[in-house]
């Protein structure tokens, strides 16, 4: 079926809201209101992530970086045009 897209991400756990932020140093910064416990956290920039990009959370898988601010995400191949409008 293709390949996935893979973006590089940094999480912000504990947030006021959960939103999609400005690309900082080549990363999509997602703000979580989750805390970073018991994968909260990932699971909220999953399903923001997704929201955002019209997807499944499902559609939205975690590659690297469970413990870690910067995350590696991936994405199915027919989200490449939504996701370019979020880097604008």
């Amino acid at each position: 079926m293709g390949e996935r897209i893979k973006i590089a991400v940094r999480v912000i756990p504990r947030s006021k809201a959960d939103r999609v932020d400005v690309v900082r140093a080549g990363r999509l910064v997602l703000r979580v209101a989750a805390p970073p416990e018991a994968g909260a956290a990932n699971r909220a920039a999953q399903a923001l992530l997704a929201a955002a990009l019209g997807l499944r959370t499902a559609d939205v898988r975690l590659e690297q970086g469970s413990m870690s601010r910067d995350k590696t995400l991936s994405l199915p191949r027919s989200a490449q045009a939504a996701l370019a409008g979020l880097y604008r």
